[in-house]
C-alpha cells in the first residue's frame, strides 16, 4: 500500500461495510443483468454454430476460436487485470495521471501480438492438421492469427472502459454489442452457404467494432486529446508490470482452460470429440456468466477498497457476492448435471454423446462458483503471484490428466481432466486469499443459501427424472416444478422482505467513494 493511499485514507472518512455492499448490489445486479443476455446469445451461438458445421466443422471452429482466445489471453501480458487494477488508484481527466497508462499497458501487448500473428499466419500450413484436424485447411487459422492484434486491443481498452465509465458503458460493449452480434453475423454466414473460414470472420468482426468503441469511450474521461499527458514516468512501468507480469501466465490459463482441452482433444481424438466437447463446454461457460458478470461489476471497488487497507470491507462485498453467484449459479449447474442429455439434444443427436462429460464438468462448477470471485479477490488486493500459482496448479492437473484420458475418453477424458483442474485451482486459491487477507470468506448466509439451492433443484431434478427421464420431457417437468417452487417461495414473508432489502440497495444512492487523491470524479460514479 502506498503512503499516498494511507494518508488518503486517514485524512477522509471512507464510507462503512454496509455503503460498500450497497454499492457492489448495485453494480452487481447490473452486471447479472448484462450476463444474462450474454449466455443467451452465447447459447445461440453455439446453437448456430454445432447446427450450421456439424460435428467435425463446429469442432473446427471451436478450435480457432480457442487459438484467439488463448493467443490474446497470452499477448496481453496480464494488462487488462493491471489496467483493473490500476486505473481505479489513480486520477482520470485532463490534470490526472490516469491516461499516463495507456502507453504502459498497451505497447508491450500489442508488439507481442503483432509478432505472433506475423508467425501464426507463417506457420500456418503446418499448424493447421495438427491443431483444426482434417475439416479445415490453413486459411481458418491464417485468419484467426490474423485478427490476435485486434482482440488484444480490444480486451484492453474494455478493462479501462470498465474503470472510467460508469458500468452500463462497459455492459453495453461486453455483454451486448459482441454476445448479440456474433450469433447475428455468423447465422447470416451459414444462410449464405459460407464455409468455416466465413463463419469464423462473422464471429471476429463485432471485435473490431468494440475496438472503436472503446477508443471513442475511454478517450474522454481520462482526458486524451485534451492535455493529460501520455508520456509515462519510470515509476508506471515498473510498477505496473510488477503487478502485471505474474498475472500473464494465469491470464492465459484462465481464459484458456476450456480451449485448452478443445485442442487437446482435436489433436488427441479428433474434431469430432473436440466438437463434441466443444458444445459441453459453451454450457459450462454460459452458467459461469452469473459470477463474471459479478466479477466485472465489482472488481474495481475491491481494488480501491484493498489499497485504502479495508480488507473488512472487501470481504463483505465478496462474501455478499458470492451468495449472489451461488444462488444463480448452482440451478442451472444442477440440472446441467442431471439433464445433461436434455441439453445437447438442442445441438443435434451427434452431441449426445457428451452427456457424461457434461455432468462431470457441472458437479466442479458447483465448487468454482462456491468459492466466489475469490481469484479478483487476490488480484485486486494485488497478490497476483499467488493467483498465479494457483492457476498454475490447475492446469498441471488438468493437462497432465488429459493426456492420459483423452486418446482413450474422448470428451469425456477430457471432461474429468478439466474437472480436477478446476477444483485443485479453486481450492488452492480460496486457501491463499484466506490466509493473506485474514478475512473470513464464509458467513451463514451463504451457507444456508447454498443449502436451499441443493435442497430446492434437487427436488425438482427428482420429481423431473422419475417422471420424464433424463431427457427434454424431464427437463420440462423439472423446469416446471422449480418455477412452481419459486413463485411458492415469494408467498412467505421472510423471503419477501430479503428481496425487499435487496431492492433497496439495488436502487439506492450511496455516497460517493474516496479515491487514492481526493474525491472520485464525476465520472467515475456509479461504477
Amino acid at each position: 500500500m502506498t503512503a499516498a493511499v494511507r494518508s488518503s485514507t486517514a485524512g477522509s472518512a471512507a464510507p462503512s461495510a454496509d455503503a460498500e455492499t450497497r454499492r457492489s448490489a448495485r453494480s452487481g445486479f447490473a452486471g447479472l443483468i448484462g450476463a444474462a443476455t450474454s449466455g443467451l446469445f452465447g447459447f445461440l451461438l453455439a446453437v448456430v454454430i454445432t447446427r450450421g458445421y456439424g460435428t467435425a466443422g463446429s469442432g473446427a471452429i471451436f478450435a480457432a476460436i480457442g487459438v484467439v482466445t488463448v493467443a490474446t489471453a497470452v499477448c496481453t501480458l496480464g494488462a487488462e487485470t493491471g489496467l483493473m487494477w490500476a486505473l481505479p488508484r489513480r486520477r482520470t481527466g485532463p490534470r490526472g495521471d490516469a491516461a499516463r497508462l495507456l502507453p504502459v499497458g498497451l505497447l508491450p501487448p500489442l508488439v507481442v501480438a503483432v509478432v505472433v500473428a506475423v508467425t501464426g499466419v507463417l506457420a500456418a500450413d503446418a499448424l493447421a492438421p495438427r491443431v483444426l484436424g482434417g475439416a479445415a485447411g490453413a486459411a481458418l487459422l491464417v485468419t484467426s492469427f490474423a485478427a490476435v492484434p485486434v482482440v488484444v486491443l480490444m480486451t484492453l481498452l474494455l478493462a479501462a472502459l470498465r474503470c472510467v465509465r460508469p458500468i452500463r458503458a462497459y455492459l453495453s460493449v461486453q455483454f451486448f454489442l459482441l454476445p448479440v452480434a456474433r450469433p447475428a453475423l455468423v447465422g447470416a454466414a451459414v444462410l449464405v452457404g459460407g464455409g468455416l473460414v466465413a463463419g469464423m470472420s462473422a464471429w471476429l468482426v463485432p471485435a473490431g467494432i468494440a475496438l472503436l468503441s472503446c477508443l471513442a469511450l475511454v478517450a474522454g474521461p481520462l482526458g486524451v486529446g485534451r492535455g493529460a499527458a501520455l508520456r509515462p514516468e519510470r515509476r508506471d512501468w515498473s510498477t505496473f508490470w510488477g503487478f502485471a507480469l505474474p498475472r500473464a501466465a494465469s491470464a492465459a490459463i484462465d481464459a484458456g482452460n476450456m480451449w485448452v482441452g478443445v485442442l487437446l482433444t482435436s489433436v488427441l481424438a479428433g474434431a469430432g470429440e473436440a466438437g463434441v466437447f466443444g458444445a459441453v463446454g459453451r454450457y459450462i461457460l454460459a452458467g459461469q456468466l452469473a459470477m463474471q458478470g459479478l466479477r466485472v461489476a465489482v472488481s474495481p471497488q475491491l481494488s480501491r477498497l484493498l489499497g485504502a487497507g479495508r480488507p473488512d470491507a472487501a470481504a463483505a462485498v465478496h462474501r455478499q457476492l458470492t451468495a449472489w453467484g451461488l444462488v444463480l449459479s448452482w440451478p442451472v449447474y444442477l440440472l446441467l448435471a442431471v439433464f445433461g442429455l436434455a441439453f445437447l439434444e438442442l445441438f443435434g443427436s451427434g452431441f449426445t454423446a457428451g452427456a457424461t462429460a457434461m455432468t462431470v464438468l457441472a458437479l466442479a462448477m458447483l465448487v468454482n462458483t462456491g468459492v466466489g470471485n475469490v481469484q479478483s479477490l487476490l488480484l485486486m488486493g494485488g497478490r497476483s503471484g499467488l493467483h498465479l500459482a494457483a492457476t498454475v496448479a490447475g492446469l498441471l492437473v488438468t493437462v497432465s490428466l488429459g493426456l492420459v484420458l483423452i486418446p482413450g475418453h474422448g470428451a469425456t477424458g477430457a471432461a474429468a481432466a478439466w474437472a480436477a483442474g478446476i477444483v485443485t485451482e479453486n481450492l488452492t486459491a480460496v486457501t491463499c486469499a484466506r490466509v493473506v487477507f485474514g478475512q473470513p470468506l464464509v458467513d451463514a448466509p451463504m451457507l444456508r443459501a447454498a443449502a436451499a439451492t441443493v435442497a430446492g433443484v434437487g427436488a425438482a431434478a427428482t420429481v423431473g427424472v422419475l417422471a420424464g427421464g433424463r431427457g427434454i420431457p424431464g427437463l420440462l417437468v423439472a423446469a416446471a416444478v422449480l418455477a412452481a417452487g419459486c413463485v411458492g417461495l415469494l408467498t412467505l414473508p421472510r423471503v419477501r422482505h430479503g428481496i425487499r432489502v435487496t431492492m433497496r440497495q439495488i436502487r439506492g444512492r450511496g455516497e460517493a467513494a474516496p479515491t487514492a487523491t481526493g474525491s472520485a470524479p464525476p465520472q467515475q460514479e456509479g461504477r
